[in-house]
């Protein structure tokens, strides 16, 4: 069991490497999944780009590959941010944490975050992975207004034709654009 949430956590490896704000969405999506919540009334539940931030630069998260908008942040750091989440709803402060951290190797890192996902990642990650193997995927491209398009993926609950419809009306309302209408 513990091998088979290893792999199905090393799973999400192939989504790397993201920004902060997409390392902190595939965080959020897994510590939703498990129900997270921390005990430290001062701890956010659910990671945010900002709070990656927060994280890199007091030591707790590796620092990423380049700087600025081209920082990219890959498992390595999943498991990091995912570890902290875990450890603060277990009660511990940030300075613990920083200290735990300090010394774990990624394969003690990664066996301990699979250990205490494996209730979410036997639920669901399984078919995330058969997803990503799925070579038969078919996407619609639907234009939203010259240069900009919106893909679907076609087994989407999003594919249907009024979702699609309303949300490239809500593009083209954000852009603020009567021309494109």
């Amino acid at each position: 069991m513990a091998d088979q949430t290893v792999a199905l956590l090393r799973a999400h490896s192939k989504h790397a490497p993201w920004n902060a704000r997409g390392l902190a969405a595939h965080a959020t999506a897994l510590v939703d999944a498990a129900g997270m919540r921390p005990t430290n009334a001062s701890a956010r539940a659910t990671p945010s780009a900002r709070a990656v931030r927060f994280y890199v630069a007091h030591g707790l998260l590796d620092h990423p590959m380049g700087r600025g908008t081209a920082a990219t942040y890959h498992y390595r750091h999943l498991l990091q941010l995912l570890a902290i989440k875990i450890r603060q709803r277990e009660g511990q402060t940030l300075d613990a944490i920083k200290a735990e951290l300090s010394g774990a190797t990624g394969d003690a890192l990664e066996r301990r975050v699979a250990q205490s996902l494996a209730p979410a990642l036997t639920a669901g990650a399984d078919q995330v992975v058969q997803h990503d193997d799925d070579a038969a995927m078919s996407w619609r491209r639907v234009s939203v207004a010259e240069g900009i398009e919106l893909h679907v993926r076609d087994d989407s609950p999003a594919g249907r034709g009024d979702v699609i419809a309303a949300m490239r009306e809500a593009v083209r309302a954000a852009l603020g654009r009567e021309d494109v209408r």
